[in-house]
This record gives C-alpha cells, structure tokens and sequence, in this order.
C-alpha cells in the first residue's frame, strides 16, 4: 500500500452526505412542503446514525486500555468530531425551520402555534381534545432528587417538567386568595402519546388561517390539569436514542432466530448512542436528569425545543397540493404493456426497468403471473425488506396455495425491519413455503427471483426467468428510491441464479460462479483483474476509462486500485451519493472526479462500468464497495451483455454526471462539494432521465 494515500474519514463523509440533505430544505426555489420533507429525512438518517455508528463507537469506550491501544483509531475523537458537527449542522436546522420555514408557511396562512395566546374557541378546543383525547394517555412521574429511574424509552419524547408545591392558600388583607408556593423545586417527566395519537393537531380555521400545534404543545398548555396544587415553571423536551444492535452473542451456535426474537426485546433497554435536550434547560435541571437516567455527559446533546422531528413527514397541508411538488406519472413499458404474459415476453427478449420513473407494477405482474400460471413449477426469491401489505408477499402465499414449489429466503438480520421480516417468514410457513433463514456470520443482500417452468431447455432444463434488482422487492419504496430491475430468461445467467439459490438451500456446497461476481468468490479477484485491464490499455495507448455509481465507497483496498489506476493515466467517475474514504484531487487521484446527487428520489442504484476498449463492461449490482458488502454479506453484481440495455444505462450515467443543479463534486476536504457550471443549459438528472425514458 502507498503510504501517501489518503481517506476521508467514514463517518465525517456520511455527515457531509447528510448536510447535503438539509441543504435542500434551504432551497427556496422548492415548494415549502418539499423543504419540510427534507428536514424529516434529515433527522431520520441522524437518528439512525446515531443508533447505529454513534452506538458502536460508544461500546467500544467500554474495552480495557491494552484493548483500546490494539485499534488503529481513538473512538473517543471520533465520538468528539462527531458530535461537534452534529451540534453545528443542528444549529443550521434550527434556522431553518424558525427563520424560513414557519415564515413561509405563515405567508401561505398555516400557523405553526407554539408560544402564541390563544383565542377563545382554541383554548376551548385544545381543553376538550386534551381531556378526551390525550389525558387518558398520559402518566406523570415525579422525580426525586438523587434517584436513579429505571429507564426512558428509545425514541420516545418525553417532556420534564419543572414545577413548585403550592402551600396552603391563606387570606391577605384584602381578603384575597394568594397562592404560596415552597422554594425548592420539584420535577416530573411526561411520556407524550405519539404512539396512539397524531403528532400534529388541526385547530378550527379562524380569519382565513389555519392553525397546527404539536401534540406535546397541547400538553404544555394543560399542564395545570395534570400537576393540581402545583405552580408550573417551565418544560422541555427530551429523548433518548439506544443502540440498535441485536445482542447475539454467537450467531454460529443454536438457533439464530430465536436468538434474534430475544435480540429484538433486548433492544428496547439497549445502552443510549445519545439523550438530546432542549438547549435552554437550566444546568442544575439537566443535571438532575443525567443522575435520574444514569447518563454520562458523553451522552447529552443539545437540541432544540423539539425532539423526533422526522414527524414532519405527517405535516398536514390544510391548503392543497400547490404546496408541494405533484408526484410524476409514472411512466410505462409500452412493449410490456401489450403482452398478455411478462413470463412469456421475457423468454423472448430482455427488459430494464428504472424505478421510480416506471411503475412497480411489472414486477407484482411477474409474481402474479407466476403464482397462477399452471405451467410454473417453482418460485424461488430472496426477502430483504418489505412493504408492510406486501404484494409480493400475497403472490407467494397465492403460488404456495396454487401447489408450486415456493422457496424464500429472508433476511431476518435487516436493520430496524427484523420483525416485520419475522412476521412475514411466520405467514409465509404457515402457507407452506419452504423459508429459508438467516446465514451465520452473512447478511444476504442480493436481490433475486427466479421462476421455473415446467417445459424443458436443449440440455434438459426447466426454462427460467428471472427478475433481478438494486433495491428491494418492495412497492413502497419503488416510489421514491431510484433503482434498476432486470428481467432475463439467458439460460447461462438462469444457471447462476439457480447456483445462488443452491448455495442459500446448502452453504456448504461449492459453487461457481462464471458470469455474477459475488463476494468471497470472485468479485475482488475480478474487479483486481478489470482495473489492471484498464491501466494496460493506457500503457497501450488506448483509452482506460472507469464509471462507477454506488451509495458508499469505504473498502480502502478497493479505493487503492482506484488510485492506482488514476496514477497510471486512467479516468474514473463516481457517482456516490453517500459515504466517500476516497480523496480526489490529491497527486494520486488527479484522474478521479466524484459526484453526489442528492433530489426528490434516494439515489439507490448501483452500476459497474469497465471501458475495456469500447466493449463496455456493465454490471448492475446490489452491492456497495464497503467492507461490509465485500466481506460479510452475499451480494450480485450482475452483467448486462445486450447492447441496447448496456446502452440506456450508459446514457442514464451520463445524464447524472452533466447534472448541474442537484449534483456537487467532491474537493479536498470532506465537506468541500461544488456546482457544476451553470452558464449553459441547467440540467437536473432525474427530470433528464424521466424525459429521457419517456419516448
């Protein structure tokens, strides 16, 4: 290894990405519920961050010194680094949410009601909502000075309440009531209800506005109610966020899901990544709190006066739609559209779907279609996350019923969707489907579907068809993450498909792979001997060009050969939407350009391009050049060999890599990301391949 190479580091890199979203709700050339939209994204991904990256830090805080000593970084700097970005990126999303988006939706008249008098009938309306609606709910706690609580919830809002005992009333001179109160405070905490009941309340319409008040607000302002013979001072809001890691102590040793059925109890007490606070809290307030929780002062962060606001995804839009951007038609497969069977098309010919500028449709045609044809034998898939109504899901139980062969393996390890996942696999089994679970020490990330019919190949093979993706079998997602799904019945991609599902049925069974590159098989090897290619094609004096799109770009053995290839002459593009270790610009990586976009849809896909002297090497993958793709999980990257889809994919690249409006290109620093130049024609790559597809 070059000792000269450089690397970001991984997790600056993901919240730089994640800046990179809240810059879009700064964008005052978007509906302001398109801006909303962004902040709720915004805190959704730091949250999981936290609960994830944060958390594993933080166990590691926990080792002995000589345990520490053996890692080749200091967690607590990171932890420190970490934190003090956070607290700058939330200084910004404050602003924004004050100084432009509650402004801007008063000028279209929504009123965000927080500190304002209300007037008659809105007082009258909140009493009544809070006795019916929230009281019920709703269970005080007060804390005693010095005690330790069991503990709060995981991403729970809680509010702390700071109040004073009132004393007997007694008569003044003028015969008068006159509260007295004791001097030393008294303090409670409050879980709000956002688990039975909006977090966003509509109040009546008055003067041609229209009012919405955080259902904690409403609490706020009927505090007296719940604190009789108190004097409230003050309140604030608070949470926490625990680690998300399932506690498997071995996965190679007794039964994995059942392990990770107690793992998933487990999580709800896990060890807190953070406890945000309302910044204005007085010191001796939050304090008090550190020792009732059992919390370190590495575990507090400041916040501001609201926790939990991914909730704004739920904002309601009294107004319309002109508020927000339309949702764009989706566009269809005219071929695909006039053949009465997908299974019987795709036996002829080879089809690319783009989500979401093409309806999902096709795909839940596919599975239908499967599970009634009498010719189908066998279904098999692999599950990874799920829409909650999963059509596909239906399909298979339908195919099940129906007497085909139906095998699925899910994925019960898929962060934050284990239980749904587990639900899923129970109804699956209880139709009949042969369930395969959980790999030890593997995630299967791959996505795949593979059916089988009954009539036979030359060499005496069912003929399959099979459907194969970037992103999940999932209809929810389809809508908004942009991804690539192929459908092909070429018997020699059948033949690896059926090999995958061999190895998912008997992981000890030795297989090849010719065609797919797949981790802990080929895919290093290969992606080694592709880039050495290039470099000899320069040495040659040809071309040596590289084209990469991922969502992360962390595996430093992998960003090497990148390096190495730039210093020998080769050109490289990457589109990374997320995380980027590699450094461009530097002496070694002079030939590397790396673009992020970031817009209306997730970037989701990934694509692999070799130049290889005009042929165009492309594969599709489900895979990410990080270690945990490359190491320990079962991924496909998959070639495309049929020119005119090499092609679209090729063009559908290149429209992202001119984007001049919602594309930045990395510099030497971490949070350095520019526009492209603006004085020509302004692009915007998912309205350029929307228009591009609709021909």
């Amino acid at each position: 290894m070059n000792n000269d190479f450089k690397y970001y580091d991984r997790e600056l890199s993901w919240l730089s990405f994640n800046y990179r979203v809240l810059e879009e709700a700064m964008d005052k050339s978007m509906p302001v519920y398109d801006r909303i939209k962004f902040l709720a994204i915004y805190y959704s991904n730091l949250d999981e961050f936290y609960r994830v990256r944060v958390a594993s830090y933080r166990s590691l805080l926990t080792l002995a010194d000589n345990q520490l000593e053996k890692l080749d970084y200091k967690p607590e700097l990171i932890l420190e680094n970490i934190n003090k970005e956070v607290i700058k990126q939330q200084d910004k999303f404050e602003h924004i949410f004050y100084n432009e988006i509650l402004p801007d939706l008063a000028e279209k008249r929504i009123i965000l009601l927080q500190d304002e008098a209300l007037n008659e009938v809105q007082t009258d309306f909140l009493q009544s909502y809070f006795l019916q609606e929230i009281l019920p709910d709703v269970l005080p706690v007060l804390l005693t000075k010095g005690d330790v609580l069991s503990f709060l919830q995981d991403n729970v809002i809680y509010l702390a309440v700071k109040l004073f005992k009132k004393k007997s009333k007694r008569k003044n001179n003028n015969s008068k009531l006159k509260p007295k109160v004791h001097k030393l405070p008294q303090y409670a905490i409050i879980k709000v209800p956002t688990h039975k009941l909006p977090r966003f309340i509509e109040l009546p319409k008055s003067n041609g506005n229209n009012y919405i008040i955080f259902l904690e607000d409403i609490i706020r302002k009927q505090l007296k109610i719940l604190f009789p013979g108190y004097l409230v001072d003050s309140s604030y809001c608070i949470k926490i966020s625990r680690d998300a890691e399932l506690p498997i102590e071995d996965e190679f040793k007794g039964n994995l899901v059942e392990k990770i059925r107690k793992g998933l109890k487990k999580r709800k007490t896990g060890l807190p990544a953070r406890f945000l606070y309302d910044k204005t809290i007085p010191k001796d307030f939050l304090s008090l709190l550190k020792i009732a929780f059992n919390l370190s002062s590495k575990d507090l962060i400041p916040s501001f006066k609201y926790q939990n606001i991914n909730d704004l995804w739920s904002f309601p839009n009294p107004v319309g739609t002109e508020l927000e951007t339309p949702m764009t038609p989706k566009l269809h497969h005219h071929e695909l559209d006039k053949t009465p069977s997908i299974l019987e098309a795709v036996r002829e010919k080879e089809y690319m779907l783009h989500f979401p500028y093409h309806s999902y449709d096709y795909v839940i045609r596919f599975f239908n279609e499967a599970a009634i044809d009498p010719k189908v034998e066998e279904i098999k898939t692999t599950q990874y996350r799920l829409a909650t109504n999963s059509a596909i899901v239906s399909s298979l139980i339908s195919a099940a019923i129906n007497g085909k062969k139906v095998t699925v393996f899910v994925e019960f390890k898929a962060r934050f969707d284990e239980e749904a996942n587990l639900n899923f696999a129970d109804r699956m089994t209880e139709a009949g489907i042969n369930v395969i679970s959980s790999l030890p020490g593997l995630k299967v990330h791959a996505k795949a579907a593979l059916v089988l019919r009954r009539a036979l190949t030359k060499n005496g093979k069912r003929k399959g068809t099979a459907f194969l993706g970037t992103g999940n079998f999932n209809e929810k997602t389809a809508m908004i993450y942009a991804d690539h799904g192929y459908f092909t019945s070429n018997d020699e991609l059948i033949g690896e498909v059926e090999s995958l599902f061999n190895y998912l049925e008997n992981p000890s069974l030795k297989v090849k792979f010719n065609h797919f590159l797949v981790p802990k098989y080929n895919l290093r090897a290969e992606f080694k001997n592709k880039i050495e290619r290039e470099i000899n094609n320069v040495k040659e004096g040809k071309k040596g060009y590289i084209l990469f799109k991922m969502n992360s770009l962390e595996d430093k053995k992998m960003i090497n050969r990148l390096y190495e290839a730039s210093m020998a002459g080769v050109k490289i593009d990457l589109i990374i939407r997320g995380i980027c270790c590699l450094v461009p610009n530097m002496p070694f990586s002079e030939n590397i350009k790396v673009v992020r976009i970031v817009d209306k849809y997730l970037e989701h896909a990934r694509m692999y391009m070799f130049f290889n002297d005009g042929k165009n090497e492309m594969y599709i993958s489900s895979a990410d050049l990080m270690k945990r793709n490359l190491n320990r999980r079962v991924e496909l990257m998959v070639p495309i060999y049929n020119e005119k889809i090499k092609n679209e994919l090729l063009d559908i690249l290149q429209i992202q890599l001119g984007d001049n409006t919602k594309a930045r290109v990395l510099g030497q620093s971490v949070n350095t990301w520019t526009l492209l130049d603006q004085s020509g024609k302004k692009i915007r790559a998912q309205i350029g391949i929307y228009n591009y597809l609709d021909k």
